[in-house]
């Protein structure tokens, strides 16, 4: 495993556009249930225990060799919304784009056309990460930091937050992303519909009010 390629693919300028993305926090912050680094803290928490496990289970399993095409949709069956479901085939096409420039591997192609409109997101990180020479773990870190890694980046535009308080809370957290890592990976090696269902009601909720929103900062 090579540390500088997870550190490559978790990094936020790599281009998969994430970057456009609030991970639910502008919502949150309009209803003001995020205000400022402690309420942003929890918002994380609660992501990363929910939607990130979620996610890193389906990454860590796209990378231990899972059929890519039943954990997408697994990953369908576990996102209610919409809205989500389009913003995560959007994420992944837009990944998928990138890793194979980055890692061509007949892989990445053969997804790419099977989902020309995008396979959900983690399941194109856990395959990207498999081409790239990452395992399991590798990918359920990835997918975890980046479930609150978005949201904390995004917060410091839409509060105007300090960024040193922002990482702060990143590094807070830390050893629970490492947890949820470390569960997600021990669950990847069950069956696809055996894998982490961790469910956030609000985030469906907000998400598909965000989408009807005529004026926003970003995407999703």
């Amino acid at each position: 495993m090579s540390v500088a390629t997870l550190l490559l693919l978790a990094d936020g300028r790599f281009p998969a556009g994430g970057h456009a993305h609030s991970g639910g926090v502008e919502a949150a912050v309009r209803a003001g249930r995020v205000q400022d680094a402690a309420s942003l803290e929890e918002f994380c928490r609660s992501r990363l225990h929910t939607a990130g496990l979620t996610s890193a289970a389906l990454a860590s399993a796209a990378a231990a060799g899972h059929d890519p095409l039943a954990l997408d949709e697994a990953a369908d069956a576990r996102t209610p919304s919409p809205a989500l479901r389009r913003t995560a085939r959007r994420l992944g096409r837009q990944l998928m784009r990138a890793a194979r420039a980055t890692w061509p591997d007949p892989e990445l192609d053969a997804l790419a056309a099977a989902r020309p409109k995008g396979a959900h997101q983690p399941v194109v990180l856990g395959l990207v990460a498999r081409s790239a020479g990452l395992g399991p773990l590798e990918a359920a870190h990835a997918a975890a930091y980046e479930s609150v890694g978005g949201a904390a980046t995004a917060a410091v535009r839409l509060l105007g937050l300090d960024p040193l308080d922002a990482t702060a809370v990143l590094a807070r957290l830390a050893a629970e992303t490492d947890e949820v890592a470390r569960q997600a990976e021990a669950a990847s090696s069950k069956a696809v519909e055996d894998l982490p269902a961790a469910s956030a009601p609000l985030l469906e909720i907000t998400a598909e009010q965000h989408a009807t929103w005529s004026v926003r900062l970003f995407a999703s």
